[in-house]
C-alpha cells in the first residue's frame, strides 16, 4: 500500500464560506500565538515548550472573556496549528528549514486542518466538524448538521468510509480546496498504463527556448510563448495595475482627514477577483502542460531518467532572463518527475550541478569551455561534430545516467 494525494475543489455556500474563513483565522491565531510563546521562552532563557505544554496554556487562554470566540471553532483546528508551529521550530533546530515567521492576515494563504476521525466524505460532500454553531439564526439541529456538509466539485474521487490522512482545507484566492492522502494498492499504479516500447533511458535537458529536450529526439516546446498565454499575462498586468491604483485612491495616508481607516472598495475587490482568476487560469494551464509532458515521457517506460541539478536561484539573478526562467517552473518539473518515477519504479538520476553537459562533445568528449548562451549550435573543433547544443546535452545526460547506474 502506498499513499497518493488527492485535491478536490469545494463549492461552499455563503455561510459556509464565512465560517471556513473563521476557521482559517483561528488556525493562524493559534500558530502565531505558539510562535510568540516560543520566542518569549527563548528570550527569557527558559527551555523550549513542547506541544503538550502549549496546548495546556492555550486551553487556559480560551477561558478568558476576550478569547471566547475561539470556542466556536473546532478544537482540532487550533491543536494542529500549534503542532505545526512546534514542528517548524524543530525543523529549524535541526537545520532543515528557516526560522518560522508569523503568518500575516493579508499575505498568508488561509488554511486549516480537520481531524482524520471526525472528517467524513460522501460521494458529493465533505463534512467539517462544528462548521455551523448552535447560535446560528433560524436553524435547528437537523439543519445545522446538514450545513456541516460542503459540496464537492467532483464526485466519487474519495469513497465513503475510506481512510484519509492529513486532511487540509486551503484557499487559493478564488476557491476553497480539500487535499487528503489515501492508501492505494501498489498494483493499481501500473494497471492503466498502455504497453509501449521500452527504451533504455532518457536524458532530459531543461531550457528556456524549449521546456524539455529528450535524448530520444522528442522536444517539448515552451508554451509561455503562445499567444493565449501572453494575452492572459497582459490581462493580468493590466488588472494588477488597476487594483494598485484603486488601493492608492483609498489609502488613508493621502487623506487630510485624521482617523480615516482604509477600506477595500467593491471595485477593488472586483479587480482583485478578476486578477486572481486570470492568474489561476495561466497557472493551471502551465502545470497541466508539464504534467502531460511527464506522463508522455513516463509512458515510454524508460529504465532511468536523468535530470540536471539546476541552480535556479542563481539563474534568476540574470535580470534579462529571470521572467522566462521563472515561467518554465523547473522546480515543479523536477518534483513531479521524481514523484512519477517513484510511483512507476523508474530510477531517477540527478546529474552534478557542474557537469558540462552542453559543453562536452558527444562523439569525442572534447569540452568547449568558451561556449556561451548565444551559441545554439555546437561545433566541435576536434572532430567537427555539429549538433544542437540542447540535444547534445540530453545525450550526454543519458550517458551520465548509464555511468552512474553501472558503476
Amino acid at each position: 500500500m502506498i499513499l497518493r494525494g488527492i485535491k478536490i475543489k469545494l463549492h461552499p455556500n455563503n455561510k459556509q464560506n464565512t465560517r471556513m474563513f473563521q476557521y482559517a483565522g483561528a488556525a493562524r491565531f493559534a500558530y502565531n500565538w505558539a510562535l510568540e510563546q516560543e520566542n518569549q521562552a527563548y528570550e527569557t532563557g527558559n527551555p523550549f515548550i513542547n506541544e503538550q505544554g502549549l496546548r495546556r496554556r492555550f486551553t487556559k487562554l480560551k477561558r478568558l472573556p476576550e478569547y471566547t470566540w475561539l470556542n466556536k471553532v473546532s478544537n482540532d483546528v487550533m491543536k494542529q496549528a500549534i503542532k505545526d508551529a512546534v514542528n517548524a521550530y524543530q525543523r529549524f533546530f535541526k537545520g532543515l528549514g528557516k526560522k518560522p515567521r508569523f503568518k500575516s492576515k493579508w499575505y498568508s494563504h488561509p488554511a486549516f486542518y480537520q481531524d482524520t476521525v471526525k472528517i467524513k466524505f460522501t460521494d458529493t460532500h465533505v463534512r467539517i466538524e462544528k462548521l455551523m454553531t448552535p447560535d446560528s439564526r433560524g436553524s435547528n439541529k437537523a439543519n445545522r448538521e446538514k450545513c456541516n456538509y460542503v459540496k464537492l466539485a467532483e464526485k466519487g474521487r474519495i469513497m465513503p468510509g475510506q481512510k484519509v490522512y492529513n486532511p487540509r482545507f486551503t484557499f487559493d484566492g478564488n476557491d476553497w480546496w480539500v487535499s487528503v492522502a489515501v492508501e492505494i494498492p501498489d498494483d493499481n499504479m501500473h494497471s492503466n498504463q498502455p504497453a509501449q516500447t521500452i527504451i533504455h533511458g532518457v536524458g532530459i535537458d531543461l531550457g528556456i527556448k524549449d521546456l524539455a529536450i529528450c535524448s530520444d529526439g522528442i522536444v517539448y516546446p515552451n508554451i509561455s510563448k503562445y499567444q493565449t498565454i501572453k494575452r492572459r499575462e497582459r490581462r493580468k498586468r493590466h488588472l494588477q495595475r488597476t487594483a494598485s491604483r484603486k488601493m492608492r485612491m483609498n489609502n488613508p495616508d493621502k487623506s487630510n482627514q485624521k482617523g480615516v481607516r482604509y477600506r477595500k472598495s467593491q471595485n477593488y475587490k472586483k479587480s482583485i477577483k478578476a486578477f486572481r482568476k486570470v492568474s489561476r487560469k495561466n497557472t493551471n494551464v502551465l502545470q497541466e502542460y508539464i504534467r502531460s509532458c511527464i506522463r508522455e515521457i513516463i509512458g515510454k517506460h524508460p529504465k532511468f531518467v536523468v535530470l540536471e541539478d539546476l541552480n535556479v536561484k542563481g539563474m534568476l539573478k540574470n535580470k534579462r532572463l529571470a521572467r522566462s526562467i521563472q515561467a518554465q517552473r523547473f522546480g515543479l518539473f523536477r518534483r513531479l518527475m521524481s514523484q512519477e518515477c517513484k510511483k512507476n519504479g523508474i530510477s531517477i538520476v540527478i546529474a552534478d550541478r557542474w557537469y558540462p553537459s552542453s559543453k562536452t562533445c558527444h562523439l569525442c568528449g572534447y569540452i568547449k569551455k568558451d561556449l556561451t548562451l548565444k551559441n545554439r549550435t555546437y561545433v566541435c573543433p576536434v572532430c567537427g561534430n555539429t549538433i544542437d547544443r540542447d540535444y547534445q546535452a540530453a545525450l550526454n545526460l543519458e550517458d551520465y545516467g548509464h555511468k552512474v547506474l553501472t558503476a
